[in-house]
């Protein structure tokens, strides 16, 4: 067995062998290249074999999802001078499992005939993952290679969104009919020899490929041979259709703890099956898609990318952020006047903001989660409104008083500690709003409620924060 901490510990290892190989390659061959020798061209080409043969042990050695863990922790040059170590039959893995944005570099340091002979060691639904990174000529290149089965597989999985069961699904699968006996049933799997990954059970189908039932591996295993699948077979099991989306599956396979469940079309005719791991990568990737729009990224980003392909990225919420820093900057210059009469407000109101941020930064958080698992709907939100009013009123009272305490230690102003203590207490309740709302505003117009959610409920409460703290300080100090 292998522990989760050794294996990232390993993997760590495993990186820093390869970088102290890269450099200790890149250092011997320049050393030999200013070398003046006889038959320097031949000593030169023996030690760069010598130096690559280390090198492509260690890779083969590592499994094709350690292999992208370790590219996409390597600068652009060395990455492709790895890139160039991996064994031809492992590249098609490969891909699969690097980032999008890493696999852009890689694939576009490939020509057509390396990309289609990566794309022919993969099955049908691997290749629906990365058809979409081909060029269009190796693309149709690849379509005609297949044969009409599968090319009309492939079309199907395309045709559907990536978030959708049908761009998930998997088209190996393994049928059985319900008229015949468990023994029967056994002996076709001895014949078959081996089963797809992550198979549980068996789909039982008719004639023409109608989902019947399931026959689940414990059951087969346990009941009487003699048996018919028909009388052993569940009926009633979780079934999903091409069109459903793939968030409504990864919640059903939590819920039922599925590890693989049936992809039938309108007329329950089987098409494939969704597996446990699909929608694990599933979840991993719009875990870190939404982790990216949190911050305002539009989309994954290569961390050796090029600077201006960063900036192409990262430019568009900065850019909003920028004018929400300067609205913020426009209420104070509102009140300039009362900060120079009472200087201790520059110092006090930043902490008003701040917190303000972070309450209502954890109120959108709630938000977002519970819509990402359907349980926020209108039947619901007066009540989680309240709630979380309820809450920023109770933290506004506590921890405002401990700042306007504070606020009376430092300046000796009675006044000020309770404008502080209210400022702390309003802004808290309008991030509690801002933090319901702005999620739920998002999603009512189509829009992604992660993306940007905490640039904006920032801005708002700092602008809101400044201008309460400020004018109350105006109202009750001056």
């Amino acid at each position: 067995m292998t522990d989760v901490q050794e294996t990232k510990e390993s993997l760590a290892e495993s990186l820093q062998q390869i970088i102290t190989l890269l450099n200790r390659h890149k250092l011997v061959e320049g050393l030999v290249h200013k070398q003046d020798m006889p038959k320097h061209a031949l000593v030169e080409s023996l030690v760069h074999k010598q130096n690559l043969a280390e090198l492509q042990k260690k890779l083969d050695a590592l499994h094709p999802a350690d292999v992208a863990y370790i590219l996409e922790a390597l600068p652009l040059e060395q990455r492709l001078d790895v890139w160039e170590l991996v064994k031809a039959e492992r590249d098609g893995e490969i891909l699969l499992e690097v980032s999008d944005a890493v696999r852009q570099t890689l694939i576009a340091d490939m020509d057509s005939e390396e990309l289609l002979a990566a794309a022919e060691q993969l099955d049908t639904d691997e290749l629906a993952d990365l058809a979409p990174d081909l060029p269009k000529d190796v693309l149709q290149e690849l379509l005609d290679s297949l044969d009409s089965r599968n090319r009309e597989r492939l079309q199907s999985a395309l045709s559907y969104p990536d978030d959708a069961v049908g761009a998930l699904m998997d088209f190996d699968i393994v049928t059985i009919r319900e008229d015949i006996t468990l023994e029967v049933a056994l002996r076709y799997l001895r014949r078959i020899g081996s089963l797809p990954d992550h198979t549980d059970k068996l789909f039982v189908v008719d004639r023409h490929d109608i989902l019947r039932g399931v026959l689940p591996l414990k059951r087969l295993v346990v009941k009487d041979l003699e048996s018919g699948v028909a009388d052993v077979m569940a009926e009633d099991t979780v079934v999903f259709h091409p069109e459903d989306t793939a968030d409504e599956a990864a919640k059903a396979f939590e819920r039922y703890d599925l590890v693989t469940a049936p992809v039938v079309d309108e007329n329950n005719k089987l098409v494939g099956r969704l597996t446990v791991d699909t929608v694990m990568d599933y979840i991993r990737e719009e875990a870190e898609s939404d982790m990216l729009s949190m911050a305002g990224l539009r989309e994954e980003e290569d961390m050796f990318s090029s600077v201006w392909k960063s900036v192409q990225n990262r430019w568009a919420w900065l850019a909003i952020n920028l004018v929400t820093a300067f609205i913020a900057s426009r209420v104070i210059g509102v009140f300039e006047g009362s900060i120079e009469k009472i200087v201790a407000l520059a110092a006090l109101m930043p902490i008003v903001a701040g917190i303000g941020g972070n309450s209502g930064n954890q109120t959108t958080t709630m938000i977002v989660r519970g819509l990402a698992l359907g349980q926020i709907a209108g039947h619901n939100m007066k009540s989680l409104l309240k709630k979380e009013l309820g809450v920023s009123l109770l933290n506004g009272l506590i921890w405002g008083s401990v700042l306007g305490l504070v606020a009376f230690l430092l300046y000796g102003n009675m006044a000020l500690g309770l404008v502080m203590t209210g400022a702390m207490t309003l802004n808290l309740l309008l991030a509690a709003v801002m933090g319901v709302m702005i999620p739920l505003w998002m999603t009512k117009f189509g829009r992604d409620p992660a993306v940007g959610s905490s640039v904006l409920i920032t801005a708002m409460t700092d602008s809101g924060g400044f201008f309460i703290f400020l004018g109350l300080a105006t109202i009750f100090l001056l």
